[in-house]
């Protein structure tokens, strides 16, 4: 009989990055025959995009009700379990998690990026919880690191999203830049950026990928106007996510990508696009570091431009697309649930 499996996380709001994170989670559910509900702020379209049942976030009824008639809770991926977006984030995910434990359920905490969190009543109720999961599997060094100061057993593993499969298409010599909205990302960078995007990649078209609408889509179309000051002859195209494999197709016909966002970088590395990344989270530093990739700084002044330009073109395609396969996902810690 199936496992009947519950998945919490961000999904149902548009966002790349976590909608190619549950494409993943999904497909390997499946191919261990679960029924699957996803805990969705967009039940219909998460049920119509991955072929899955979805429940609405915030039906907490309802959610009860589908969590009490499971085996298994996955919480993630991604950085649930924080308290800097805010503390009521956190503790909805912490209510999901704690109604799962006290229906004895299987919790699984899967490829999630632990904290920051800011306040001792996060820490402790995330400690409380995450030391009672079934399995726990983390994504980042720092949160292998915070969790065994806790005295709890965790892996770290690899990003889901670099088990995407992705086709190798042909390219369109365009330039792909993902920014999204940041305190430190100001007027004085993004002019900078400009100037060498326009200097370096000259006659080129430009695509500015917007990845999440609310966050992304304002200093898209900023950049855009910016550009345009400088070049009114520029090609400038804003590409809007509307699903993850049109994006994907997207990214991997570009022969180079600039981006903030993690997930847009594993995309490039995937497709064996010339990529840099912009350092507005640790993640992004850890990643282009591993992957031997240019680092942007959002301290303007910290940048040789004229370097990091040099070294983003003589990057080799085979090199990225090599490391992005050489870093696939071990599900065994969730594959021997489904064989008890």
């Amino acid at each position: 009989m199936p496992k009947k499996v519950v998945v919490s996380g961000y999904y149902g709001f548009d966002n790349f990055g976590d909608d190619a994170i549950l494409s993943v989670l999904c497909d390997k559910l499946k191919t261990l025959n679960a029924d699957v509900t996803v805990i969705s702020s967009n039940p219909s379209k998460t049920s119509s995009d991955y072929c899955v049942k979805s429940v609405k976030n915030f039906d907490i009824k309802n959610v009860i009700k589908t969590i009490q008639n499971s085996d298994i809770l996955i919480s993630g991926g991604g950085s649930l379990l924080q308290d800097v977006t805010s503390l009521k984030s956190l503790l909805y995910y912490a209510f999901v998690i704690s109604y799962a434990l006290f229906c004895k359920k299987d919790v699984v905490i899967f490829a999630q990026g632990i904290g920051p969190l800011n306040r001792k009543i996060s820490q402790k109720i995330v400690r409380n919880l995450v030391s009672k999961a079934k399995y726990v599997s983390v994504r980042d060094k720092k949160s292998l690191e915070l969790l065994q100061s806790w005295g709890i057993n965790a892996e770290l593993v690899n990003d889901p999203v670099f088990n995407i499969k992705i086709k190798d298409i042909p390219k369109n010599y365009a330039v792909g830049i993902q920014l999204r909205e940041f305190p430190s990302l100001n007027e004085d960078f993004l002019n900078s950026l400009a100037d060498k995007v326009l200097e370096q990649f000259e006659g080129r078209k430009v695509e500015l990928f917007v990845f999440q609408k609310a966050l992304d889509e304002k200093v898209c179309k900023y950049f855009a106007e910016i550009l345009k000051s400088k070049n009114p002859n520029v090609d400038i195209k804003i590409v809007y996510y509307k699903n993850r494999k049109e994006t994907f197709k997207r990214i991997s016909q570009l022969n180079y990508m600039i981006a903030m966002r993690f997930h847009a970088v594993i995309a490039a590395l995937k497709a064996g696009v010339k990529v840099a990344g912009i350092n507005y989270d640790v993640k992004v530093e850890k990643l282009a570091d591993e992957a031997s990739i240019p680092l942007i700084s959002l301290e303007n002044k910290t940048n040789s431009w004229c370097k990091i330009f040099e070294q983003l073109k003589s990057l080799k395609p085979s090199d990225l697309s090599d490391f992005a396969s050489s870093k696939h996902l071990d599900w065994s810690g969730i594959e021997k649930l489904f064989t008890v």
